[in-house]
């Protein structure tokens, strides 16, 4: 009994040093050797500081600002913001991008609540989007302006939302449509291994070519 008492004990400890410790610290370091960017996060840096990550989607905002100058509360105290015209937008998240918490709207394809929410992102992305291009319907919004991703933290939209919101981009940035167009061209990623899924523009990587383009005053 003592022997097969102390023969466990001792896997346990052996086992928690290797899988627990030294496996552990042997992957992260050479991770780090091999992959640093991948290993760290996938962190981006614009103007000499980190400004989101290539693998997290998020938002592009700004405060409301009343009649006193000063930004509009919510019955909490906090700030209303509403999103900033001079950038892409991502698309909707349920966690409002949160890195830490990721899931998405659970709802089935018949769900009022799913159907009562769309209608609003419809809604939402029309008000933001269809002064600047008047042709454009509710027929006309890429799925993925009105859906959740299923992590609720996708850093890509469409090239078909990317080009929908690129008449506003350009109309606020005072940039010809065909510079932008090109823009989003650039930051348009393929398929995974060159036929999973579909090519998607990162939103960050494009916001920032922008802010190079052309600097916001």
């Amino acid at each position: 009994m003592k022997k097969d008492l102390r023969t466990g004990l001792i896997a346990i400890v052996v086992m928690t040093l290797f899988l627990g410790l030294a496996y552990p610290l042997a992957i992260t370091g050479i991770s780090q050797v091999v992959f640093p960017g991948h290993a760290n996060g996938s962190k981006v840096s614009f103007d000499g500081r980190v400004v989101g990550s290539k693998l997290i989607g998020q938002e592009f905002t700004e405060p409301v600002i009343g009649k006193n100058g000063k930004p509009v509360l919510d019955e909490e105290g906090e700030e209303v913001r509403v999103p900033d015209k001079a950038y892409f937008q991502p698309r909707p998240s349920a966690t409002g991008y949160s890195g830490n918490v990721t899931f998405f709207g659970n709802a089935a394809p018949n769900s009022v609540e799913a159907r009562e929410e769309v209608r609003e992102y419809m809604k939402a992305y029309l008000q933001l989007e269809k002064p600047y291009d008047k042709s454009l319907t509710s027929a006309g919004i890429p799925v993925d302006a009105v859906t959740q991703s299923a992590s609720g933290v996708d850093p890509e939209i469409s090239e078909a939302n990317a080009r929908v919101q690129a008449h506003r981009i350009a109309a606020v940035r005072h940039l010809p449509l065909s510079r932008v167009e090109e823009l989003i061209s650039a930051n348009t990623h393929g398929r995974s291994l060159g036929v999973l899924g579909e090519p998607g523009v990162n939103v960050l990587e494009l916001n920032i070519a922008l802010d190079k383009e052309s600097p916001i005053k």
